[in-house]
């Protein structure tokens, strides 16, 4: 007898009644067809005053006008419990650093209509391109990481808030080559772009819904009206944006490069076993600020530039400050040269989040670890000056860990023959906090 096969028969449960939460355009235009339908059908609608006031609520809906978040979290999950349908207005694409994420982290389940981000209406004002630029958020966390990112890398959006916006960024910018677009009011009638520089940016009040694009090559003047004229879309705005879509994305050509890989004078370079270490105990990535001190030929701040880190390198020879800017312009990366003698040079840089101390002596490092940097890493090779250095790294409340690096590389011999040939020995220290 064939056995014959039993079915499981389950009743389907209701289907969940999700949130849609829509973005309306900060371009200007009318909203998404989609929201009149789930507009008039919603019992709940959550929102800023002025997206509120920019639709037709329904007379019989609830509203929350968004503050804190944490009551229109739980009037939200209430909603959706009790099947009502519920809609949550947002700024252009709500996915984009914008309210999604808090919602799918309260696990509400989401239908997302998005519109256009601001930051898409401010590259599509200037008439830019913006496939290869990075986008960040000063809203809500430490600005500094934002302003990290400008430094270092050739396109970025910042999307502001109050007391993160254009001003306090431009501050951070000077002394950096960087021109900037400020967006006001994307999207209304008291729309507004300007291009200004650093220190213009720093010198003005700012309305505190806009949105800045740090460029690294220069932009024209803005027009009477307030407009930028005409942005060049060609070579001098994008020649240094990357084309892999990984604005900040580890190089394709790798780092720890070999020595003839930069310009440098009488073999002053940090070799490449030694530059793979300290580079990895510098810890570079976007959003990081790292001085090379006594930079000489530029490598291991350009390796740390090429992995995403800002970098101020200081160099005391102007010669060699010729060399560094040469290297950094080959490897396609910026790094800010301040020319002068540590300690007297580090005065007035913002603050490092690690520094690499490869000249200056105990002056040099003295002054660094004062700045209290999370990651001091340096490298020596006279043993006479390890005991001291760690002495004072150790006083200044790091603990220090240090390994010497002894590397020897394959060497020709006539005959077809290869010899292992010795390089110096290194001793890498590394202070953290």
């Amino acid at each position: 007898m064939t056995p014959t096969a039993s079915v499981a028969h389950v009743t389907p449960s209701a289907p969940v009644t999700a949130v849609t939460v829509v973005g309306l355009d900060a371009a200007g235009a009318p909203p998404h067809p989609a929201l009149a339908p789930v507009l008039a059908a919603s019992g709940l609608v959550v929102g800023a005053a002025r997206h509120l006031a920019a639709v037709p609520v329904p007379a019989d809906a609830d509203t929350i006008t968004l503050g804190p978040l944490a009551p229109a979290l739980r009037r939200l999950a209430e909603a959706v419990d009790a099947g009502v349908p519920a809609v949550v207005l947002a700024s252009g694409d709500p996915g984009l650093f914008g309210i999604v994420r808090r919602l799918r982290a309260a696990g509400l389940p989401l239908r997302v209509v998005p519109a256009v981000s601001s930051v898409a209406a401010a590259f599509a004002r200037a008439g830019l391109p913006w496939d290869g630029a990075a986008v960040v958020t000063a809203h809500g966390r430490d600005p500094r990481a934002a302003v990290n990112a400008c430094r270092a890398l050739p396109l970025v959006a910042v999307l502001t808030a109050p007391g993160a916006g254009a001003a306090e960024l431009g501050a951070g910018l000077i002394g950096w080559s960087r021109r900037l677009l400020v967006a006001e009011h994307l999207g209304a009638a008291a729309e507004r772009i300007r291009a200004v520089t650093p220190e213009q940016a720093a010198a003005k009040t700012w309305a505190d819904l806009h949105v800045l694009l740090s460029l690294a090559d220069p932009v024209p003047a803005a027009s009477t009206d307030g407009v930028p004229a005409d942005v060049p879309s060609g070579r001098g705005t994008a020649g240094g944006m990357r084309a892999d879509n990984q604005p900040a994305a580890a190089p394709a050509g790798g780092w720890a490069l070999p020595e003839d890989r930069y310009a440098h004078r009488d073999s002053m370079i940090t070799k490449s076993e030694v530059r793979a270490l300290v580079v990895a105990r510098l810890r570079p990535r976007l959003g990081r600020l790292i001085w090379d001190v006594g930079a000489g030929s530029g490598s291991v701040g350009i390796e740390c530039a090429m992995l995403g880190a800002a970098v101020l390198a200081v160099e005391q020879d102007p010669e060699a400050g010729a060399t560094i800017r040469a290297n950094a312009a080959v490897h396609a990366v910026h790094v800010r040269l301040v020319t002068g003698r540590a300690p007297a040079a580090l005065v007035d840089l913002p603050e490092p989040d690690a520094v690499f101390v490869g000249g200056g002596g105990v002056d040099a490092l003295t002054a660094v670890v004062a700045r209290q940097p999370e990651r001091v890493v340096l490298t020596l090779a006279a043993l006479d000056r390890v005991a001291p250095a760690v002495g004072l790294l150790r006083a200044a409340g790091y603990t220090v860990e240090g390994s010497q690096l002894s590397a020897a590389r394959l060497a020709d011999l006539p005959g077809g023959s290869i010899r292992l040939a010795a390089t110096n020995p290194v001793v890498v220290l590394t202070g953290e906090r």
